[in-house]
């Protein structure tokens, strides 16, 4: 078993709130498995009967004819037999949609059947979306307004750890080669994690894209899936991408062309992207871009574990931890103005990430290591110089317990900050 406490917490915190739960996710993290057993679980020992309970997985072939949307609302009708609340969880929803009603979300039939049992007040209704038909974001659209999504991901450093026990360097050197797919706890040797993460990319992710979207341009597609693995943590934007693949690969593309492929990626929750804010002068940078890979091991496998660069790995970690735990996160543009040779000035310096969550904000530098001078100085520099009271961290690779220098500013190693939900609070 699994836990999954963090989505199953907000599953039930969203409990009978009048609004459709949709889970979303990229392919094989957990939703069906969050869903029908996790959460299922927790309505049984809540107290809710099993008859109250009505699950739907319309991937089944068994469920095949509940893929008509009145059919399905003839079934779930059918269950329903007194006031009690009855918890409706449908899995794969996006079987009941079609793609010419998903150009047009307020003609989604299946969403009027959705609705319409709602108005019986005695329903919760819970569906997941996502595989080769169509992608999760597109199911959220669907329910545009009247949806309550809770994004699923791969396994976090914490959970991984809180499965397989042992000595957490270790654990951690595991986790930041092969990352937090589900499926590869139950693998034993080291090929069999390989294959299954490489054919995650051959056989799910770009067939569901090529399935939902017309791709005219496979090859770029995959060139740029590459080139966004091999950066993970450096900035880029559509136009560098595609003068560095006619440049390097002989590949011309418009940057129309990347920027659609771009956003195809990150709709299938493959890539994450992180704006460029000016802390000073409190405005978003249109670009460059950075681009974190939601799974680190997915990233790995995809170059064929040839670039292991630790640095950019631990910073995809900690950036992918900290939308895990919901807070929106930026990348950090700080001025400076030096003197050099009499004359005065002005450079940009980076805070890896400016983390928010309503009124509170957090500054966040990734250091592999800090123990050289030069390399504290650089790290702590942007840091000192955002001109507000907002709490500094320098996260880096160590066990070290959480201390505080003398400019106040909050020293945290890698694992205390990711096996501790609330290290950020300490």
């Amino acid at each position: 078993m699994i836990n999954r406490d963090i989505y199953l917490s907000r599953l039930i915190d969203k409990k009978e709130n009048g609004l459709i739960k949709v889970i979303t996710g990229i392919r094989r993290c957990g939703k069906s498995y969050l869903l029908f057993y996790l959460f299922r679980d927790y309505l049984i020992s809540s107290g809710v009967k099993e008859e109250q309970i009505i699950s739907i997985a319309l991937d089944d072939d068994i469920c095949e004819q509940y893929r008509n949307p009145d059919e399905l609302s003839k079934y779930i009708r059918s269950r329903i037999v007194n006031k009690e609340m009855y918890y409706i969880l449908i899995d794969e929803v996006q079987y009941a949609i079609t793609k010419k009603e998903l150009e047009n979300p307020e003609d989604v039939k299946l969403y009027n059947v959705l609705n319409g049992l709602m108005h019986l007040r005695n329903v919760d209704i819970y569906v997941t979306g996502s595989n080769s038909k169509l992608l999760s974001q597109d199911v959220m659209t669907a329910f545009r307004g009247r949806g309550d999504q809770v994004r699923v991901f791969p396994l976090s450093f914490k959970e991984y750890y809180d499965f397989v026990g042992g000595d957490k360097s270790e654990v951690y050197e595991l986790y930041a080669l092969y990352g937090g797919m589900p499926q590869l706890l139950s693998f034993k040797r080291d090929e069999e994690k390989v294959k299954y993460l490489k054919n995650l990319f051959s056989e799910v992710y770009f067939k569901d894209i090529s399935e939902r979207y017309i791709v005219k341009l496979p090859d770029v597609l995959t060139e740029l899936t590459d080139d966004l693995c091999s950066s993970v943590g450096s900035l880029t934007n559509a136009k560098k991408i595609a003068d560095t693949l006619e440049s390097v690969k002989n590949i011309k593309v418009s940057t129309s062309t990347i920027a659609k492929y771009l956003e195809y990626l990150i709709e299938s929750f493959m890539f994450s992207e992180a704006k460029r804010y000016d802390v000073k002068g409190k405005k978003y940078f249109e670009y460059p871009l950075k681009y974190y890979c939601t799974d680190v091991g997915l990233r790995n496998a995809r170059l064929n574990f040839r670039q292991q660069e630790e640095t950019h790995i631990m910073e995809n970690i900690i950036y992918n931890e900290l939308i895990i735990r919901g807070y929106s996160v930026d990348v950090g543009v700080v001025e400076i103005i030096e003197n050099a040779e009499g004359k005065k000035r002005r450079k940009q310096c980076e805070i890896d990430f400016v983390v928010n969550m309503g009124a509170r904000r957090y500054y966040i530098q990734s250091a592999l290591s800090v123990s050289d001078p030069d390399k504290m100085t650089t790290e702590l520099r942007p840091l000192k110089n955002t001109k507000d009271f907002f709490k500094k961290i320098i996260i880096s690779k160590s066990n070290a317990k959480p201390w505080i220098d003398e400019d106040g500013i909050v020293h945290i190693g890698l694992y205390d900050f990711l096996l501790n939900q609330n290290s950020l609070e300490l």
